[in-house]
């Protein structure tokens, strides 16, 4: 006679089922690691990239950064992920699961990453860019050596909590048939009739996301310690 207990590890935690599917759940962390990776360094660069464009005196490029980041913040990542993928066919452009997913992630993490290091310029007195130029400095060395080393040091913080929940919702990517960590054990429990294999993709997003959150809160002590 079995026990509730022992219905429950065959239901959440069976190891024959678990070792059937392990290996392609495992591939589809190759994936979801892939997909993180190009999302953080692309959305970060353009992040950087816009918050340097927005402190320029170019008020016709500071407005349509803005409308950008509001729109974008704006609007449920999913919708993006949709948007790309089955609104660009139709004009001639098809995407796969994977650019589709990378674009759209990176174009979330690019505008809140624009705010967070806009926001840490911002923050810094005026006089230092004032000071930095009376020295013969022009506007973008002033603003490499002097302004932005403090700016993203301010914006440390928000950043890492902004990566770290962009990159979780490469799981978002199951939609377009991405075969990330979500989407392959999803369809290894339907496959199996037993969520084991959910089991074993929610121990891989630890495996992946946990030392990322432990890193971060590193990242914000040094930064505050500097």
């Amino acid at each position: 006679m079995s026990t509730p207990g022992s219905g429950f590890f065959f239901t959440f935690f069976n190891a024959d089922i678990a070792a059937q599917y392990t290996p392609a759940i495992l591939q589809g962390m190759l994936v979801t690691i892939g997909v993180g990776i190009a999302v953080v360094i692309t959305g970060l660069v353009w992040g950087l990239v816009l918050a340097l464009l927005r402190a320029t005196d170019q008020v016709l490029i500071r407005r349509l950064i803005i409308a950008f980041s509001d729109i974008v913040r704006s609007l449920p990542p999913l919708v993006i992920i949709f948007l790309l993928y089955f609104g660009l066919p139709p004009l001639g452009l098809q995407l796969s699961s994977f650019a589709a997913a990378w674009l759209s992630l990176s174009i979330v993490l690019a505008a809140y990453a624009h705010e967070s290091i806009f926001a840490g310029i911002v923050a810094l007195p005026r006089g230092q860019m004032e000071a930095a130029r009376s020295t013969g400095l022009g506007w973008w060395s002033a603003m490499r050596w002097v302004i932005l080393p403090q700016a993203l040091r301010q914006a440390v913080p928000p950043l890492t909590n902004r990566v770290i929940s962009t990159t979780k919702n490469t799981a978002l990517a199951s939609v377009v048939a991405l075969s990330e960590i979500l989407s392959v054990s999803q369809t290894a429990a339907s496959n199996s009739g037993n969520p084991t294999p959910l089991t074993v993709g929610a121990f891989l997003y630890l495996l992946v996301f946990l030392p990322i959150v432990v890193f971060s809160r590193w990242l914000e002590r040094r930064a505050d310690r500097r």
